[in-house]
């Protein structure tokens, strides 16, 4: 049966217009529907009416859909313990988010695992490799039971974005190799003023790293990797960005080709700076932008970015990209990706966390609008914005 709709021309004369019930449908579910909206810092329900569980997470599309992995948090301070594993939801919109479940599982069995149930797996990142068809998952790993002292890279693969993901090894970046841009003074005698035990942030050395030689120190057992992130280039080549040397320097490294190991390129960035949650992202001017937070725990703090026109550099810092109320916390939330929407040319969105480490399951996210201006970038607050 056809439906009969009246409507006036641009002369004013009544028009009426035949719509077949499929042409109905069309309209219905594509002419009039309403743009996906964000508020962030508000609970943020999946499919089953649950805040999702997703933190310090990472943005896949794949075939026409996105992919959401973050941390599985449970309720009080032991949630900020891999209990679970990295939890992973799919969507097509960006705001109707479907629990797939668990895509990588903590291993309840064997206590001696790498990712035994209880040890620390921080930050998950999945990246898909187009010559082998395999999705591919990097996440910062602290060894039960040794706080964060281990500063290890950990790895599992799939073939399917949803899991299951078999975790493969646990190492540190780049044994044996110097970094493209290391000096002489790094290959000298290693310092032996160092502290021991993890302190994190500015002032837990008791110097500069480069008169230190923290890379000599680690050349053979491999560099340090804590606080990370993926990024994929045009030319299908992948890169591994973590926060090493004691948490003072930024390393970018070159992956193999299949994702799975370090290549043994890699530059160091940042000495000094103590940088955090670091994010890559690209424009389509062949731009990179670097955004990162400060080393203070738990607590908020005012994000810093860079910008280069080679991701092995040299990269040149920016300031503070953030502007507007609560900017210097950076929304009070943490930077942990960067992704561009589909289908729309140099558009990207700001994802953030909101740590609660009190009780870790209660964590919001930050999902916030990137401005592109020439050669930097800017984030401002919305309490309610449109896609």
């Amino acid at each position: 049966m056809n439906i009969a709709f009246r409507f006036f021309s641009k002369t004013g004369e009544s028009v009426f217009a035949i719509l077949s019930p499929l042409l109905l449908m069309l309209a219905s579910c594509g002419i009039n529907k309403e743009p996906v909206s964000f508020t962030p810092g508000e609970i943020w329900n999946d499919n089953k009416g649950v805040h999702i569980n997703a933190h310090g997470g990472g943005i896949l599309y794949h075939n026409g859909n996105y992919f959401w992995y973050g941390q599985h948090m449970i309720e009080g301070d032991e949630g900020n313990k891999a209990m679970v594993g990295v939890h992973v939801y799919s969507s097509a919109n960006l705001s109707n988010w479907e629990d797939r479940g668990i895509a990588l599982k903590v291993d309840e069995e064997n206590d001696d695992s790498d990712i035994a149930k209880g040890c620390i797996l921080e930050r998950p990142k999945v990246i898909y490799n187009e010559k082998t068809g395999k999705f591919v998952m990097w996440f910062h790993l602290e060894l039960k039971g040794q706080g964060y002292y281990a500063a290890r890279s950990g790895v599992a693969i799939s073939d399917s974005p949803e899991g299951p993901f078999q975790f493969i090894r646990s190492f540190r970046p780049n044994a044996g190799f110097w970094p493209v841009n290391a000096g002489e003074y790094h290959k000298k005698q290693v310092a032996d003023s160092i502290k021991a035990s993890y302190c994190g942030g500015k002032g837990c050395l008791p110097a500069h790293p480069d008169t230190l030689n923290l890379l000599g120190r680690d050349f053979a057992k491999g560099q340090m990797a804590r606080d990370m992130n993926l990024f994929v280039d045009d030319d299908g080549k992948a890169y591994h960005i973590y926060s090493s040397e004691e948490n003072s320097t930024t390393h970018i490294s070159l992956l193999t080709d299949d994702y799975l190991s370090f290549s043994g390129t890699y530059a160091r960035f940042f000495a000094d700076r103590y940088m955090e949650a670091p994010v890559i992202f690209k424009t389509s001017q062949g731009v990179y932008f670097f955004m990162g937070s400060d080393c203070t725990g738990w607590n908020p703090n005012a994000a810093r970015s860079a910008v280069a026109k080679n991701i092995l550099g040299p990269w040149t810092e920016l300031g503070n990209p953030c502007f507007g109320a609560d900017s210097l916390t950076t929304f009070n939330s943490q930077s942990t990706c960067i992704f561009p929407v589909q289908g729309e040319k140099d558009r990207f969105i700001y994802i953030g966390d909101r740590w609660t480490p009190d009780n870790a399951i209660d964590g919001r996210y930050i999902w916030l609008p990137v401005e592109l201006k020439g050669e930097r970038f800017e984030i401002r607050w919305h309490d309610k914005w449109k896609l």
